[in-house]
């Protein structure tokens, strides 16, 4: 599996193979976030895990609480918010410390299943180049599909947090699976793996993740609260500076990621100028070319705005049609 782009931004025109759709509301509220996944919910059967970044202690971006608890009463009445322990010391690291958490950010709505918190499975990663299984928590074959519900934004090492970043950190067990992510084997140091191969591990471990849920898998994007830093900096993560855009949706993990970076490539650089800078610097670019090089999803897409009849908008009017410029 050899690196086509890279950590280099392609420009919509130099892209090639078929569009997925995504879909796009400038609605950032719990009825936006209901409405949205109305678009994507027909893969969304049986027992439904809803993964999300929970956050560490008030943490100030995290997705609205009372957003995901008005989705979950009025379209997935007994699903199951699914989360793992974290590989750094804080205030997920042990299910104990994770449990607390989780009443201090309001998850008390309805059950959240800590997955490694009795142990590990291991599933199957096909066409990897560093891997040939990922480990994830026990809990996960309990469930028959999952929405992954995910706040976008920057990331320390992943240069932004999207979709991928979500499954394929946030599914691995805080042990062993995140261990075989951030470290080399034999390294004294926990993050020795970084930039593009870090990028590419991290994807390897989202498709073990979405090839086991089969097409039993959507993806929501909400594009608030961006900062720099992921939500696992909590409290002390770096201030907002970039415009709020919107919420978008996708059966395509590749797709819906890469909108939410062309919106953000598409602002003025006195607005995107901090988060392309943490995404090019840390190499999250190669996140994408590696899903596509999978065969993960489709980097060409077509946004369906739903604030608007449901038009169709080609990417490259995205800054006249979709992206705001407000903070």
């Amino acid at each position: 599996m050899e690196s086509v782009k890279g950590n280099v931004y392609v420009p919509y025109d130099q892209r090639s193979g078929n569009e997925s759709i995504v879909y796009f509301t400038r609605d950032l509220s719990a009825a936006g976030l209901e409405r949205i996944y109305q678009k994507v919910k027909e893969t969304i059967t049986g027992k439904v895990g809803v993964k999300l970044h929970t956050g560490e202690p008030h943490g100030p971006n995290i997705i609205p609480h009372a957003w995901v608890e008005n989705l979950l009463q009025k379209d997935l009445p007994g699903a199951t918010i699914v989360e793992t322990n974290t590989y750094y010391e804080g205030g997920r690291y042990t299910t104990e410390a994770h449990r607390q958490t989780l009443k201090t950010n309001g998850w008390t709505f309805c059950p959240v299943d800590i997955m490694d918190e009795e142990g590990t499975a291991m599933l199957p990663v096909r066409g990897g180049k560093w891997f040939q299984e990922m480990s994830v928590g026990s809990h996960m074959p309990n469930y028959d599909s999952l929405l992954v519900l995910t706040h976008f934004k920057g990331h320390t090492m992943g240069g932004f947090g999207g979709s991928n970043k979500n499954i394929g950190i946030g599914c691995a067990d805080g042990r062993i699976g995140k261990k075989m992510i951030h470290t080399a084997e034999g390294s004294s140091n926990q993050w020795s793996i970084a930039q593009e191969e870090l990028m590419e591990r991290i994807t390897e471990s989202t498709k073990a993740t979405i090839d086991f849920f089969a097409g039993h898998i959507s993806y929501i994007n909400v594009m608030r609260n961006m900062s720099v830093d992921c939500d696992c900096a909590g409290v002390e993560a770096a201030p907002v500076v970039t415009p709020n855009v919107g919420i978008l949706a996708s059966l395509d993990i590749l797709a819906v990621d890469q909108a939410c970076v062309d919106l953000v490539y598409a602002m003025p650089k006195e607005y995107n100028h901090d988060l392309v800078e943490r995404m090019e610097s840390r190499h999250g670019l190669r996140q994408l070319s590696c899903m596509k090089e999978m065969g993960m999803g489709n980097d060409r897409y077509v946004l369906v705005d739903l604030d608007n009849k449901e038009a169709r908008i080609r990417p490259k009017d995205a800054v006249a049609h979709v992206v705001p410029f407000r903070k």
